[in-house]
């Protein structure tokens, strides 16, 4: 066998590796979105259509699979974490697009956003992932809207950032079964009624 024929069997080899391992990973989001957030090691492999064993030829075990799966959705939505729109806008302007952006985001990463929800207790670097997540979610909110909670309202940097949260996302949308207009409509009142309750008049 040619030095050729064996790069070229070396790069196949590669690429049925990559593809299989990306086979994996669709394989796994497919179930999150079917509500399956911790399914066996058989259930992730026959839906992929591979051997359960072949699975930890990719990952290092399921624990080490859940976290690329939850990995990948979150990088491939980090471009809907872009507000579009400035400090210096009028509060309505900023409650409303903060709205839709969030709105965007969570209806983006939703499947991954719960089953990291359900395995953060068991998994410290999904956990740690979440906290990182919040943490950068929050800083958005308190620098978008630092005019309107500069002194006496700092205190309600908490209550913002909760209702800009996957959680109350998935409150008004799973649990009270709201539409998103509904959800959209719902968030606006309240984040309105903290950071502009008198309509921009002092």
């Amino acid at each position: 066998m040619s030095d050729d024929d064996i790069a070229a069997e070396s790069d196949g080899r590669k690429l049925r590796r990559g593809a299989n391992r990306e086979a994996v990973l669709d394989a796994l989001v497919e179930l999150y979105r079917e509500g399956q957030f911790e399914p066996s090691s058989n259930e992730i492999a026959e839906r992929a259509g591979l051997s359960p064993r072949s699975l930890f030829r990719y990952f290092d075990d399921v624990d080490d699979l859940s976290h690329a799966a939850i990995d990948r959705q979150l990088r491939n939505a980090r471009p809907l974490l872009d507000l579009g729109v400035g400090p210096d806008e009028p509060t309505a302007i900023k409650v409303a697009q903060v709205v839709e952006s969030r709105l965007r985001l969570f209806e983006a990463t939703a499947p991954p956003a719960r089953a990291a929800r359900v395995c953060a207790h068991r998994h410290p670097v999904i956990a740690a992932q979440l906290h990182e997540g919040r943490t950068y979610l929050r800083h958005q909110v308190r620098k978008l809207f630092a005019s309107e909670l500069a002194g006496v309202r700092a205190n309600l940097v908490s209550a913002v950032d909760v209702l800009c949260s996957f959680e109350t996302y998935e409150l008004l949308r799973t649990d009270q079964g709201l539409s998103r207009a509904k959800t959209a409509a719902s968030l606006v009142d309240a984040l309105t009624a903290l950071l502009d309750p008198h309509g921009g008049c002092s």
